[in-house]
């Protein structure tokens, strides 16, 4: 795997361009079902090291045991030698007798060693025994604590599993679909249909059958809002006007994108604002429902402005606060303004409140709620 190491953090289609090509292709269950199976080979990669290290384990324990039973041959060699000298001895005092005085002295010498010998063997195969059977118990011990810990990891993978899928779901910025792709031109729709792109192409170039070469040039870019302004909830044309504040301000889109090559960056920039703005619509409208737990007694939108009425008898406090909105929502911070009605909650106190809130995901509700935590609720 370390040949593929220095590649791992590249992008699919630089890797391995026919995978890319037919995984871009797959749908979410299909997606779902092949990180399964890299899990599967992951698991299986893992059991096959395992078992790959017990293996070795057992080549070197085998390799231990064999140099151990060397030396006990080789003791028992010398047992054996030492047995014959003793035979020799005895033969010798039968030989001699009486004058054997001083190679009797020798033979007890010897059957002294011998005994010393036998102890010593005894001692040393007892020994051997016993470090084998604690280095049993020391492999147990870390096969054990080695299991735990993967479990541990286990449980930690499947926790940043979670929350990978959590972030890509918030992150799924695909907010376009194709109504239209014609020879002269293509429809794409955003915000359930409510915003339509309409991309003009210019003539086809030589032998590009299907008119989908990056090069073919592109003659116009237009956004129009379908939203029906007078049927349409206040959140959603907020939304609207936001979106087109954020399409106005990048000027000429047909300078930004004169050829096939440039259209997937605008949609997946335009795509990226709507998911903003989508988001906070959805904010105002939990606002607009649920504003009572947070002591919220009314949500107002004019314009590009959402003005927020708390209103909290714990607190002896009543006051709008009025944020300003932008299309880099939620991104940067907002300005605001509060106009004190009831009590001593101001300003100042509100920007020390929204000073401690960092933008992202749900920035909006996130600042309502710790207004009604730190400056509305019951402070027992």
């Amino acid at each position: 795997l370390k040949q593929y190491a220095d590649v791992q953090d590249q992008l699919l289609v630089n890797v391995n361009k026919n995978l890319w090509e037919v995984m871009r292709t797959c749908s979410d269950e299909e997606m779902k079902n092949f990180g399964a199976e890299l899990n599967k080979m992951k698991s299986c990669f893992t059991k096959e090291s395992k078992i790959e290290a017990h293996n070795e384990k057992a080549t070197l324990y085998s390799k231990l045991l064999q140099s151990a039973q060397e030396q006990h041959g080789k003791l028992q060699a010398r047992i054996e030698k030492v047995d014959e000298l003793l035979k020799e001895a005895e033969s010798c005092l039968v030989a001699l007798g009486a004058a054997s005085f001083p190679f009797l002295l020798e033979l007890e010498n010897l059957k002294a060693q011998e005994e010393e010998l036998q102890r010593a063997g005894g001692f040393l195969t007892g020994m051997l025994n016993l470090m084998w059977l604690v280095y049993l118990c020391r492999e147990l011990t870390d096969l054990d604590t080695e299991n735990e810990q993967m479990l541990a990891q286990m449980k930690e993978l499947k926790e940043k599993e979670k929350n990978c899928r959590e972030l890509l779901e918030r992150c799924n910025f695909t907010e376009w679909e194709i109504t239209e792709w014609i020879e002269q031109q293509a429809l794409f729709s955003f915000l359930y249909d409510s915003i339509e792109l309409t991309v003009v192409f210019g003539p086809p170039v030589d032998g590009d059958a299907f008119g989908e070469d990056p090069s073919r040039k592109i003659v116009s870019l237009n956004f129009e809002s379908l939203l029906d302004e007078e049927k349409a909830p206040p959140s959603s044309r907020l939304v609207q006007r936001l979106i087109f504040q954020f399409i106005e301000s990048r000027g000429c889109w047909q300078e930004m994108c004169p050829t096939l090559y440039y259209l997937p960056q605008v949609l997946h920039d335009v795509s990226l604002v709507v998911s903003h703005c989508r988001i906070l619509g959805e904010e105002i409208e939990f606002l607009e429902r649920w504003g009572g737990k947070f002591n919220l007694l009314k949500t107002d939108i004019n314009d590009t402005k959402v003005k927020l009425l708390f209103s909290s008898s714990t607190a002896f406090a009543k006051f709008e606060l009025t944020l300003s909105l932008s299309a880099n929502y939620p991104c940067a911070s907002l300005p605001f303004t509060v106009q004190k009605q009831i009590g001593n909650i101001g300003e100042e106190e509100i920007s020390a409140v929204l000073s401690t809130v960092p933008v992202g995901y749900h920035y909006l509700r996130r600042i309502v709620s710790l207004i009604h935590e730190n400056l509305l609720r019951d402070p027992r």
